[in-house]
């Protein structure tokens, strides 16, 4: 008879099970651990061997689990790995929002020193720089933390004193009294050739000299808000970091030359992961958001916001970028649902931020020519038209689908590139705060749009809850994008939703392989 293989070499995932269930049921370990106690005082385990079985540090004993399975009336076979499993094995999150987590398990897998070894040879094989993946870890922690940085909303507003509209002559005076010398450049745009090939034209905006020098090109001049802008990002550089802290460069154009390196060509190099790069690129996204505090302090912004119903084009009454503006609003609106995108022609995403979680509709990394063109930033790039453009749009994720309302506005950089800049929010959790069924009205409205070619009228008993929120939300552009048709959008254009789909050919069904299937029918035919 073979031996039983002990507890170790079957529960892999049992600390992903047993934290899912204590969080489910709202208990901290120190609740877990006196709930075993009251069973087993013996076997029940201490909170901080909880801790260790959560984190997949320890296996516990067979008496450990039994009261572990006794406390949530679980049969001690569910925590095997061949058990299944109808709780998600993911990792809690502060609010939905951004990317979806997954466990790391099981955790002897995921070790540090695993994980040391298998991300940069990640990035090698897929092509990602270091540089791209630091900013894809600030894109995770700033989505899990719907951004909210409190810290650095205090120490701007400690250098602003909260002035709202603050203007130029204020920022260059906070400078003087930091010490800050500000000395001009001429220099023009440079043609350079991006990443995906594409030239492109790229202009020094700003940098930072030690100790003390901020050299600003010429041609800011006669753009006092982004003037404000880049002085208030070298202001962030040291009031957080000391002289000496970040890279602080700031260029227009999406062929960012803060990127290019000695050892660029070097593709071994460039895709590997420098711990210094990941801190500079973090400390350059602490100095923009600082910046953005600075020149739109949290409190008055959002009272702004709330009387021009968010309306972009009052950027230039506050003296800020529109880009700065829709930026902010997700980091000011009480609501927090919202996604931000900069897109460059033909598909390049240079800013994402997804609250929300909408799926990207291509990525930020890699151009792809399989990206849903009904997107409001889409139609906008290739019509060339300059919006703004307010559009209602559903879209499925997951296994439901989700009304987005969304405004879209083509700007161009100081090197003369067009781009375009989107802020929307999703709207189905506004719905359910009301006691509505977001899930059925969002239904409802894809299968118009469906029966009518992707595009379709709000029909009118839809538009009343949609104004009701609009209303609630107090967002004006949703109001428009009510009376604008309705578009039927996807993540990619080879899941296109449409039938005919937006090729003009019926997608192919895919066939998966049920191996569990093949394996009856063999087994089955030898019998």
């Amino acid at each position: 008879m073979d031996e039983i293989p002990s507890l170790s070499r079957k529960t892999h995932l049992l600390g992903t099970k047993i934290r899912n269930l204590r969080k489910r049921h709202h208990l901290t370990m120190k609740d877990l651990s006196v709930r075993c106690v009251q069973i087993d005082s013996e076997a029940a385990p201490s909170v901080s061997y909880i801790s260790m079985i959560e984190n997949g540090k320890r296996s516990p004993s067979e008496a450990t689990l039994h009261v572990l399975a006794e406390v949530f009336q679980k049969e001690v076979s569910w925590f095997f790995d061949h058990a299944n499993q109808p709780e998600a094995p993911a990792p809690a999150k502060k609010e939905s929002g951004g990317i979806s987590g997954i466990a790391l398990e099981p955790g002897f897998l995921f070790s540090k020193e695993h994980l040391q070894i298998a991300l940069p040879e990640l990035l090698l094989q897929t092509g990602t720089t270091g540089r791209q993946f630091a900013h894809l870890l600030i894109r995770a922690h700033q989505e899990h933390n719907r951004n909210r940085f409190p810290d650095l909303e205090r120490a701007a507003e400690e250098v602003g004193k909260k002035r709202f509209p603050i203007s130029l002559e204020d920022v260059i005076d906070i400078c003087k009294r930091l010490g800050l010398v500000i000395k001009w450049f001429d220099r023009p745009t440079d043609d350079v050739v991006d990443e995906t090939g594409m030239q492109v034209k790229t202009a020094v905006r700003s940098f930072f000299e030690e100790p003390n020098v901020i050299y600003v090109n010429s041609i800011m001049r006669n753009h006092p808000d982004r003037l404000k802008y880049d002085l208030a990002t070298h202001i962030g550089n040291r009031v957080l970091h000391s002289p000496t802290g970040s890279v602080t460069l700031n260029a227009a154009g999406h062929g960012l030359l803060e990127d290019v390196r000695e050892d660029t060509y070097d593709s071994a190099r460039s895709m590997s992961i420098d711990s210094q790069e990941i801190l500079r690129a973090w400390q350059n996204f602490e100095c923009s958001f600082f910046a953005g505090a600075l020149l739109c302090p949290k409190v008055p912004f959002r009272q702004h916001l709330d009387r021009q119903a968010y309306s972009c084009s009052s950027a230039g009454d506050i003296g800020v970028s529109r880009s700065i503006m829709m930026r902010r609003m997700t980091s000011v609106a009480r609501y927090p649902d919202w996604h931000y995108f900069d897109a460059y022609p033909p598909g390049k995403l240079k800013a994402i931020y997804r609250g929300n979680g909408i799926p990207l509709p291509l990525g930020s990394m890699r151009l792809t020519e399989d990206a849903c063109q009904h997107w409001g930033i889409f139609r906008l790039l290739t019509t060339g038209a300059n919006g703004p453009r307010a559009q209602i749009s559903v879209m499925r994720v997951g296994n439901r689908h989700h009304i987005y309302a969304s405004e879209s506005v083509g700007v161009k950089d100081l090197a003369g590139n067009r781009h375009i800049l989107c802020a929307g929010v999703d709207l189905n959790p506004a719905l359910d705060n009301q006691g509505l069924d977001s899930a059925e009205i969002a239904g409802t409205l894809a299968d118009v749009c469906a029966r009518n070619g992707g595009v379709a009228p709000v029909p009118v008993g839809l538009k009343r809850p949609l104004r009701s929120v609009a209303k609630i939300l107090n967002i004006g552009w949703i109001d428009t994008g009510i009376e604008a048709p309705t578009v039927l959008t996807c993540q990619r254009s080879s899941t296109c939703p449409r039938t005919p789909s937006c090729g003009g050919f019926e997608r192919a069904r895919s066939s998966p392989v049920d191996i569990n299937r093949i394996r009856r029918q063999i087994v089955e035919e030898t019998q």
